[in-house]
């Protein structure tokens, strides 16, 4: 790398976007800091992160299937409210609507947004059960790992800003960098994780297992 000059891109965080509800009632922590899976839609991991645009910041949440590593649900907003997860929560829903849901496992921070009736009432519907961790602790969780390898690689560095159309004027430019950094994620890009496999690779090869269900 030295010789060819390339510099690694840094992950720092520098703003916090999980303000916990006093109020709200928790779920239990149903991982324990065990973020691993044995097939698709068994554990997914949420969480939501801020970019800077011209008009304002803009706040894209990310729903991730811990198998797989694949980004299956995504949504962008000016506003960090409960209605940001809840519509990653439903194209993550759509996304996997040929699959069936049981005993699927979405676990969060202790955001308001997460504790919200509306989310929680919102993993009832599609019969998944929440799962919350402590305030503070998240850098352990692969949503945090996510977060940043999505400011490093489309926001951060300004490499990735030209080459996905950045700097944004707003929420729309972002959107669409966005899709297209969450395709790149899915299909093309080399998890370490994975043996160096793309999260559909995985995904097609454990639907080819003889143990997979039927869609």
């Amino acid at each position: 790398m030295r010789q060819l000059g390339i510099m690694g891109a840094t992950r720092a965080k520098k703003c916090f976007t999980t303000k916990a509800d006093p109020a709200a009632v928790r779920a239990p922590d149903l991982v324990k800091r065990n973020f691993t899976a044995e097939r698709p839609n068994a554990l997914w991991v949420a969480d939501f992160t801020y970019c800077s645009t011209w008009s304002g910041v803009v706040y894209v949440a990310f729903i991730i299937d811990v198998y797989s590593r694949r980004l299956v649900g995504w949504k962008a907003a000016r506003s960090m409210t409960a209605t940001l997860v809840i519509d990653a929560l439903n194209m993550a829903a759509w996304a996997r609507r040929h699959t069936t849901l049981d005993q699927l496992i979405c676990h969060t921070d202790a955001g308001s947004q997460y504790t919200s009736i509306a989310y929680t009432e919102r993993l009832d519907d599609i019969g998944a059960a929440p799962s919350i961790g402590t305030v503070g602790d998240s850098y352990d969780a692969m949503a945090e790992s996510v977060m940043g390898l999505y400011k490093t690689e489309l926001h951060r560095n300004p490499a990735a800003l030209a080459a996905n159309g950045g700097p944004w004027k707003g929420l729309d430019d972002l959107e669409v960098a966005t899709c297209g950094w969450v395709s790149w994620f899915n299909e093309e890009r080399l998890h370490s994780e994975l043996g160096d496999c793309t999260p559909a690779e995985i995904e097609a090869l454990y639907a080819r297992t003889p143990q997979a269900p039927a869609a």
